[in-house]
C-alpha cells in the first residue's frame, strides 16, 4: 500500500494509480480555487504530495525540495529539524549502529 510520511505520521493512499492520480488532481484545482470559502490553498501541496507517488517530475521536485530544506532547517533550526525527520544519519546497509 502507498503511504506518504510527514514528520513521524504516515497517510494512506489509495491501491489504483488513476485514483491517486485523479485525487492530485482534483486538489489542485481545489487549491487555485482556494479563494472560494470552503476550499483552500493548502490543497495545492497536498495535491502535489499524492501526484509525487506516481509522477517522476513531481517526484524529483519534492526530494529536491526536501534535499534543500533539510539543508537549511538543520543549522538553523535543529530541533524542528529533528521533529520532521532531518538532520539524523542513515545507516548504511551492515554498518553497526552508535553506542
Amino acid at each position: 500500500m502507498k503511504t506518504i510520511r510527514f514528520g513521524k505520521s504516515r497517510i494512506r493512499l489509495p491501491h489504483h494509480p488513476v485514483i491517486r492520480m485523479v485525487l492530485g488532481l482534483l486538489l489542485l484545482v481545489g487549491g487555485f480555487l482556494g479563494f472560494l470559502p470552503v476550499l483552500g490553498f493548502w490543497m495545492v501541496p497536498l495535491g502535489l504530495l499524492i501526484l509525487s507517488v506516481d509522477l517522476a517530475l513531481v517526484r524529483r521536485f519534492r526530494r529536491r525540495l526536501a534535499v534543500w530544506l533539510g539543508h537549511r532547517l538543520v543549522p538553523r533550526w535543529p530541533g524542528l529539524a529533528s521533529v520532521l525527520g532531518y538532520g539524523r544519519r542513515r545507516r548504511r546497509a551492515g554498518e553497526q549502529p552508535d553506542i
